[in-house]
């Protein structure tokens, strides 16, 4: 009789147990300080996905926690199709669009494996630039800010001295240029004995001419039993063959039937090299410019362009490889905070540069390579909003710009009187409320 009692006892117990759980299970997200809302217009490129909810890869609660707080809702399809992969610890080979949500994509799993009670250096993110790795580095510590993992950026261009010190405390995570990164594997002051994951960012950027060989040396001091996990939007044939090299039956995703994204708009204007700044002046005055990201195609150019746009009295910043490391890094914070409006940048800027406030790219010079305008205009149109792409294009340009258009297969139109503002402008886009909809 006792016994039973005694049974009955636990049994009522944890039902109260597992009650309170549940309250607790809808509890936690109340308590989450939540970003606004974004509700403007996103296209399939980030929507078409198969339904999947976060809570639905079985993360721990603290990372949910972060990534809400991120403001990401719910996974976009890259990240629907790479995150359960790469949680089981198999080798990915993904090539998706730029801004669809690639480094997300990578980070969570990432963040997931972590064991923090271990003080080593668990998991590697390789990008071919120095912007690129801080804007990395930037949203692993803020998706990773409830689990206490340790996230170190190192960078070229930076004191070497600082980098040694804080090797000294915990370092979970480090994202990298491969230059650096090297530098202190050949010096012997980062350990990667528990290096278990490798990802490559921009992988056609970080195995072209620009690293010669720099990746393999990287991998020879990474343990023999690791993941790769390569993100791509453009896949060269050094891709190719670094992959049968060392990637062990990768999973492949390609979530690129058709190049371009959808929510950038492609216009050219015909115009003479002499008449190209008097253009860009015009486009200034008749586009609702939010904040504009303006290509050329030498580091001169870039100076010069951005001396004759203040001329004319438009707010404007210039960047490119050739300027010290501590003025790229205060321009690009800047303009990210929306400190001014335009940009004008050499190449450097094309690779995963995420300003959601870009509404408008301009090629003052056009690209050679459909690679390079692909990277360019995807500058744009950031997480499946929608932006346009203007190009101005010279006599010497056009058969550039039909090669181009025939290897993305994709139409870029000559630019009419006016633009329609929806095409571009967010509070011309109406966007229904979700929930609404259901």
């Amino acid at each position: 009789m006792a016994s039973g009692q005694v049974e009955q006892n636990s049994v009522s117990h944890n039902g109260s147990q597992s009650a309170g759980k549940g309250a607790d299970e809808q509890g936690w997200k109340t308590k989450l300080k939540l970003p606004p809302k974004d509700m403007r217009i996103r296209t399939s490129d980030v929507t078409n996905t198969k339904g999947n909810e976060f809570e639905d890869f079985c993360l721990k609660r603290p990372l949910l926690m972060g990534i809400f707080e991120k403001g990401w809702e719910k996974p976009s399809p890259i990240q629907e199709a790479s995150i359960p992969i790469a949680l089981t610890g198999r080798d990915v080979l993904a090539r998706a669009k730029n801004g669809t949500g690639k480094t997300g994509a990578y980070a969570i799993p990432i963040l997931e494996r972590c064991d923090i009670t271990k003080n080593e250096v668990q998991a590697l993110i390789m990008v071919p630039t120095r912007e690129l790795a801080l804007q990395t580095s930037q949203i692993c510590i803020e998706t990773s800010k409830h689990i206490g993992c340790k996230c170190m950026v190192t960078t070229g261009g930076t004191n070497l001295k600082d980098d040694i010190m804080r090797l000294y405390d915990p370092v979970h995570v480090i994202i990298a240029t491969p230059g650096r990164i090297l530098d202190l594997m050949n010096k012997n002051l980062v350990k990667t004995d528990s290096c278990n994951i490798l990802v490559l960012d921009e992988a056609d950027k970080l195995l072209s001419q620009d690293f010669k060989g720099m990746l393999d040396s990287i991998i020879a001091h990474l343990p023999p039993q690791r993941q790769i996990l390569l993100y791509s939007a453009t896949f060269p044939l050094t891709v190719e063959q670094f992959m049968r090299k060392h990637l062990k039956d990768p999973y492949e995703i390609n979530l690129m039937e058709e190049l371009t994204l959808k929510g950038v708009t492609q216009y050219y204007a015909f115009v003479q090299e002499k008449q190209k700044v008097h253009c860009l002046n015009t486009l200034f005055s008749k586009l609702q410019i939010n904040q504009s990201i303006i290509f050329c195609n030498s580091t001169q150019r870039v100076e010069l362009l951005a001396k004759k746009i203040t001329e004319l009295g438009y707010s404007c910043y210039y960047i490119h490889a050739k300027m010290n490391q501590q003025h790229r890094n205060r321009v690009f914070h800047d303009f990210r905070q929306g400190l001014c409006r335009n940009l004008v940048c050499s190449d450097l800027f094309t690779r995963g540069i995420d300003i959601q406030a870009v509404n408008v790219v301009i090629n003052f010079d056009f690209p050679k390579h459909a690679e390079t305008y692909l990277h360019r205009i995807g500058r744009s149109g950031r997480y499946g909003h929608l932006g346009v792409a203007i190009n101005l294009i010279t006599y010497d340009d056009r058969f550039a710009l039909h090669k181009i258009e025939q290897e993305l297969v994709t139409e870029i139109k000559p630019i009419p009187k006016t633009i329609d503002k929806s095409l571009y402008v967010a509070e011309y886009q109406i966007q229904q409320d979700p929930e609404e909809d259901e």
